[in-house]
């Protein structure tokens, strides 16, 4: 019975382990994502605003309607990383995790 409950304790672990693993590649992806997002903006403010002459490829094409995209982007990005924390917070976590466990345990055969 002990053996059962390890395995159960050790297969939630490596569960929380794994899931604790795509939200650190989350956030570095997100704050690569920002570090892009700062260096274009600052790009396309000298361009537009100091008329820096930024002609070549890619920069080239970095215009304000580009600029709207990827800010949208950037912003529908947060607000999935940050916001789906708040709103799918630790206890949402918690009771799916114990949700997919159970129906494991019950789809389980017999051994």
């Amino acid at each position: 019975m002990e053996t059962k409950f390890n395995n159960e304790t050790d297969q939630f672990e490596a569960e929380l382990e794994e899931m604790a693993a795509k939200k650190v590649k989350k956030l570095k992806g997100f704050y690569s994502h920002m570090l892009v997002y700062i260096i274009g903006v600052i790009i396309y403010i000298l361009k537009e605003y100091f008329g820096v002459p930024f002609n070549f490829w890619p920069i080239g094409f970095l215009d304000g309607f580009v600029m709207c995209v990827w800010t949208t982007a950037f912003l529908v990005s947060a607000v999935d990383l940050f916001a789906s924390f708040k709103i799918f917070g630790q206890d949402w976590e918690e009771r799916k995790m114990k949700s997919i466990l159970e129906k494991k345990t019950k789809t389980q055969k017999w051994e």
